[in-house]
């Protein structure tokens, strides 16, 4: 017999229906809550990019914008450890241990020890893992994770879940980020996508640091040799300075180096075989030194040394010594044999500015070198007084020959056999307004190092023609011969042979009239490309 439906009451249709409008508004609100939630998160997501991004901006270093990243994740999700690893420089891809957050300092302090210690390689542990990939990782509990080297460890604190995401210039990984937390816990998707934002921004920082790095290091550091350059060394030397204001016993010490006949190698060799030897000397002045003290290169041939602390002055000599040592047992580049004139100024002088030590190395420096090759000299007061008027003499040098206040005096060459003239040798002299007659050995030194013996030379070599030409008018059936020292510089400029040929041509007479003489010394010098220019002559 079939069961008949009893009817329904208006009172049990309308209970109904409430209780399923009651189901769908409690619904309703659970999914607005929800939504609500993940509305908050995300707005709490990008206010944690917000700040991340402009803390990690404000940064002065690469550590200190890692450091703000850790600390503002850390403080965000309320794990009690955060870490950074930055990608060691060399081609190792080694990740280095660099910055820390810990809740609590003394309990992890284990793990800190063990982290820094531990070399992550790719693929090892979490850290190897997300260098692996590029992308962010998380593990639920680490002690039971087969590829985590600190697992033991982590047993022993109570460490338990973990992430790491990568911080990515391009898609390469220069650091890795990893937390950890006491409990463990499954993956958390919308965190890890917050984070991998996080790392990207993370990575423009660091692109830029490196870049501000990166164009500070070429500043104040040698393209060549990579040591630090003058504008460096001037830095630390005012530092020294300042140091020796401060503390009565301090003293320190500053070296000026200059190898001896450099360019004779480059003029030789080639500019290339030069930068080598200019590298190979920078790393060997380097060697020995201890670490406060700065060797820099200051351009072409020239260092200098700053020797900082050393007690007393007869330390210097030590280690003017040791770099002399240094240079002729360790310099193996191309078999070249290289030695050096150094310039020692003390900061017991007394000195108000750097330049002014720094000048004076150099002064003792140009002393050394006048001396011989391979010397050193210290510097003194009488050094700077006789630069002044080297500096006052190269000045009135200059004026010398607009002025008209050179001069060829003619010494006679006297036959031995004959006991004739058989010629005259042109001596250049000056007659300086207030000095009167200056000897040769007084300016032409100054004139070969200031360049001005090229224009000298020419002057000489005119004065000369002209007054041969003066004497075949005069003694047309004598034969006079002139002879005129030259300076190897201008032996060896260009357009030499055309000069001399074109002297010859303006005053008449026969080349055999006008001798040319150069040391043997110094065609040694330049054998190849002076015996090319000889050959041409005759």
């Amino acid at each position: 017999m079939a069961t008949q439906e009893m009817p329904r009451t208006d009172s049990e249709v309308l209970k109904r229906r409430i209780e399923r409008e009651r189901k769908a508004r409690l619904s309703a609100e659970a999914i607005a809550e929800r939504g609500m939630r993940q509305l908050y998160q995300k707005q709490q997501e990008v206010e944690l990019l917000r700040q991340v991004a402009a803390a990690a901006n404000e940064a002065q270093t690469i550590e200190d914008a890692m450091q703000v990243a850790v600390d503002r994740v850390c403080s965000y999700t309320g794990w009690p450890v955060g870490h950074a690893y930055i990608l060691a420089h060399d081609s190792s891809r080694q990740l280095v241990s660099s910055v820390w957050h810990l809740k609590s300092p003394e309990r992890f302090a284990t793990l800190r020890k063990i982290s820094n210690n531990t070399i992550f390689t790719t693929g090892v542990g979490l850290p190897g893992r997300v260098l692996a990939s590029g992308s962010p990782a998380w593990i639920v509990d680490v002690t039971k994770d087969n590829n985590f080297p600190r697992a033991k460890l982590a047993q022993d604190i109570g460490v338990r879940a973990a992430f790491g995401f990568p911080v990515l210039i391009g898609k390469e990984v220069v650091a890795v980020l990893e937390f950890f937390s006491d409990i463990p816990r499954e993956p958390d998707e919308p965190l890890l996508e917050a984070m991998a934002h996080i790392g990207t921004q993370l990575g423009r920082v660091i692109e830029r640091k490196r870049y501000e790095e990166k164009l500070i290091h070429n500043a104040f550091h040698d393209s060549l040799t990579q040591l630090p350059n003058r504008a460096l060394f001037l830095e630390r030397l005012a530092q020294a300075l300042a140091r020796a204001k401060r503390r009565k016993n301090y003293l320190f010490a500053v070296l000026f180096l200059d190898l001896d006949r450099f360019k004779l190698v480059n003029d030789s060799m080639g500019h290339s075989v030069g930068d080598g030897l200019i590298r190979e000397i920078g790393e060997i002045l380097q060697q020995g030194l201890r670490a406060g003290d700065t060797v820099a290169r200051l351009g072409g041939d020239e260092y200098a040394i700053l020797l900082d602390d050393i007690g007393q002055a007869s330390h210097t000599s030590r280690a003017v010594e040791r770099i002399r040592r240094n240079l002729e047992s360790t310099l193996t580049f191309d078999r070249i044999f290289v030695s050096a004139s150094i310039g020692i100024a003390l900061s017991s002088t007394g000195y108000e500015r750097p330049e002014e030590i720094l000048r004076d190395a150099d002064i003792a420096m140009y002393r050394a070198k006048s001396q011989g090759r391979g010397l050193s000299v210290v510097f003194n007061a009488n050094m700077h007084e006789q630069a002044v008027k080297l500096l006052y003499l190269e000045s009135d040098l200059k004026r010398a020959l607009d002025r008209q206040e050179f001069c060829l005096h003619y010494q006679p060459i006297v036959s031995l056999t004959t006991g004739g003239i058989a010629g005259f040798e042109g001596l250049i002299r000056w007659q300086h307004p207030n000095r009167g007659l200056v000897p040769p050995g007084d300016f032409i030194p100054v004139a070969e190092e200031s360049e001005l013996i090229l224009p000298i030379t020419q002057w000489a070599l005119n004065e000369a023609s002209v007054q041969l030409r003066k004497w075949k008018e005069q003694f047309q059936h004598c034969p006079i011969s002139v002879s005129v020292n030259l300076n190897t510089k201008y032996f060896t400029k260009r357009n030499f042979l055309s000069e001399i040929v074109a002297l010859i041509a303006r005053n008449g007479f026969d080349p055999c009239s006008l001798k040319l003489e150069i040391t043997e010394s110094q065609i040694m010098e330049r054998a190849e490309s002076m015996s090319k220019i000889l050959v041409e002559l005759v």
